[in-house]
């Protein structure tokens, strides 16, 4: 059985992540906090905020931009969202 976290994203007990997603503390912490499923709904709109602002992901003041967004996502903030997407029903 895998190990379950409270994602305080979704806020309930669901499958954590088997590593950190990223290197450093960044990664423990969101390893600590977030399940895969917040991980891959935070991978799918980071890649639409990535193409829609035309990031470039080699400038840091892109890069600090997403991580500041990254933290909105998982702690339920108003987090930039894509202007022309509309999720399926």
């Amino acid at each position: 059985m895998s190990k379950t976290i409270f994602c305080k994203k979704l806020e309930k007990e669901l499958p954590a992540l088997s590593i950190p997603p990223m290197p450093g503390p960044k990664g423990i912490e969101i390893m600590n906090s977030v399940s895969e499923e917040a991980w891959e709904m935070w991978k799918s709109h980071q890649t639409t905020l990535i193409n829609e602002k035309h990031l470039d992901m080699s400038d840091a003041d892109n890069r600090k931009w997403l991580l500041e967004q990254m933290d909105k996502f998982f702690n339920n903030e108003d987090y930039e969202k894509a202007s022309g997407f509309k999720a399926l029903d």
